[in-house]
């Protein structure tokens, strides 16, 4: 017996449109932990680098944050981030050799507030190392907020400089 043909064949779009919405919310959420950064971080000036706006970052660079605890009994220690979770080296060095498996060498921007010992830099310099990568680069600003009066890098160097006396 053979079927009848439908008068008014139709596409049920409700499945699609469920998945477009779904693809929608996770490009959201993913873009928003991506921007995450430690905003307790002051960075040193540099004002004779080179000069790079986020639109011209390789979209295969990993950025790793190094800011001084703020409070609690680890107060005035260096912290290791990405985007707002903290990491140990060891996790650095993981994360980079599966970084380095899936899209082959890319850059490492480190964030590091001028305070941090440089003994923190170090590790994550040899984290990076380890795992065979080599392109490290390091952020700053691109002016001297220092000498100008009442600049919060100014406070804080005032305020290095009286715990040292």
């Amino acid at each position: 017996m053979a079927k009848k043909a439908q008068e008014n064949p139709a596409l049920d779009m409700t499945p699609m449109i469920d998945v477009v919405f779904e693809l929608i919310i996770f490009f959201v959420v993913t873009l928003v932990e991506a921007q995450k950064k430690d905003e307790t971080i002051e960075l040193e000036d540099g004002q004779h680098g080179i000069v790079l706006v986020p639109e011209e970052l390789p979209p295969t660079h990993m950025q790793i944050d190094i800011g001084l605890v703020q409070k609690g009994p680890n107060r005035g220690k260096a912290r290791i981030s990405m985007g707002d979770r903290e990491i140990t080296p060891d996790e650095i060095s993981r994360r980079v050799k599966e970084r380095m498996r899936k899209v082959g060498e890319f850059p490492v921007m480190i964030r590091a507030d001028f305070q941090v010992p440089h003994a923190a830099v170090a590790k994550v310099m040899n984290a990076c190392t380890a795992a065979g990568l080599w392109k490290i680069s390091f952020m700053a600003v691109g002016e001297d907020r220092t000498s100008k009066p009442g600049a919060p890098g100014r406070k804080r160097l005032a305020a290095l400089k009286r715990r040292s006396k």
